[in-house]
């Protein structure tokens, strides 16, 4: 089954609201094995909408949308999919009645336009919104289907979870069943020269490579009858990536680089202060979104002047006069330094030159040090980044916490 999603809204186009609909719903839909082969948003417009699903219903059996199903005039999507397949607009009384009931319990009391949500062809499955107040809808004619879902992420998650998924499932043979790597430290075209055999006689299972946030994904996607023999066919794919790439494999799955580093903290029961110049508290947030972190996070310092990193600190004087603030010789002293004033196991440092001024010859913009030291041994990584001042920053403060891990992971 080929399946297209809209979504539908003027304020998409604009770009005042983040489009989130048309990503959870590719997701899901691979999940139960339908291929979604065209995305598109459209504005409150008839004519245009119309048009939209003539040609995606030339090309596919199934249209999804999202948006346009509110009580006021230029929501009129649910209105448009039944005049294209030619069916009549009625009031649906048990719909009404829904409207009126969820509205009641918040107090409210709908006007006359709500009354417009609840009007629906005799020939739709009508889908209840448990969390809102416009109902979705399920038109269906000579074998292509158009869903209609409201707009707002909690209320569409919540109905096609509830409604459409069962409903889609009953339509599916197979399953399309997905693992995820996650990757650090190498980039998306060194990431597929390494497996460009694997990528090139790719069948089933396939896997695809997708930068973001720099880091690079790895999606391993089998299609079989059941969620078993999906997961049987992906093992020696993983197994074979894992073997070249191995090393830069921080995780799976949902999971973040943060999360990763802070539950090797929290397992190890090994405390943690750290040290922040140029990234100015960026590794000290990031830790600390992991709950429980508490047990081992003690300290986080932004020692940004060179006064900071001495009375805070204890970073020599003369290291700053010989070496300079940016150096291999002060992040050692910060984050030994770190270490010993709260007395951890690990401290991190970093120092380094964000930009846009204040770069020289021979310590341009983009030169970082990040100074690691676990149990009384310190390592020093030097970084040349690229990027505005808050690309540095946020690039240097990954690093730091990408070093942390593979240090952690060999203790």
């Amino acid at each position: 089954m080929r399946a297209e999603i809209i979504t539908v809204g003027t304020e998409i186009l604009l770009g005042d609201i983040v489009n989130t609909n048309s990503r959870y719903l590719a997701r899901e839909l691979a999940l139960l094995g339908i291929e979604v082969y065209y995305q598109g948003s459209v504005g409150d417009n008839e004519d245009r909408l119309l048009e939209a699903f003539g040609e995606s219903l030339k090309r596919s059996d199934l249209v999804i949308t999202t948006g346009g199903l509110g009580p006021t005039l230029d929501d009129i999507t649910k209105e448009v999919a039944a005049k294209y397949f030619g069916q009549k607009m009625e009031l649906n009384q048990k719909s009404w009645d829904e409207i009126r009931e969820f509205m009641s319990k918040l107090d409210k009391s709908p006007t006359e336009n709500n009354k417009r949500q609840a009007y629906f062809p005799k020939e739709a499955t009508i889908l209840k919104n448990n969390n809102g107040t416009a109902p979705g809808a399920i038109f269906k004619k000579d074998n292509k289907t158009i869903i209609v879902l409201p707009g707002p992420p909690r209320e569409m998650v919540a109905m096609f979870e509830e409604s459409v998924r069962p409903y889609l499932e009953n339509l599916t043979e197979d399953i399309l069943v997905s693992k995820t790597l996650r990757l650090y430290g190498i980039g998306e075209s060194k990431l597929e020269t390494e497996l460009l055999d694997v990528i090139k006689g790719q069948t089933n299972p396939t896997v695809a490579p997708y930068a973001s946030d720099m880091e690079v994904t790895l999606r391993i996607t089998a299609k079989a009858k059941s969620s078993e023999e999906a997961t049987k066919l992906i093992g020696p794919m993983e197994e074979s990536i894992r073997t070249r790439v191995g090393k830069y494999i921080y995780g799976e799955g949902d999971t973040s680089l943060d999360e990763v580093v802070s539950k090797i903290l929290v397992e190890k029961n090994l405390k943690i202060a750290v040290a922040e110049s140029c990234t100015g508290g960026m590794v000290s947030a990031s830790l600390i979104n992991y709950p429980g972190i508490s047990s081992v996070f003690m300290e986080g310092l932004i020692t940004y002047s060179n006064e900071a990193k001495m009375e805070r600190l204890g970073v020599k004087k003369e290291t700053l006069d010989k070496f300079g603030a940016v150096s291999e010789e002060t992040a050692i002293e910060m984050a030994q330094g770190v270490c010993k004033k709260f007395n951890t196991n690990v401290g991190v440092s970093t120092t380094g030159v964000a930009g846009p001024g204040g770069g020289t010859d021979e310590k341009p913009v983009g030169l970082v040090y990040i100074g690691v030291c676990i149990n009384g041994k310190t390592k020093v990584k030097k970084l040349n980044l690229s990027g505005n001042r808050f690309k540095v920053r946020q690039r240097a403060a990954k690093e730091a916490l990408n070093e942390l891990r593979i240090l952690l992971l060999e203790l």
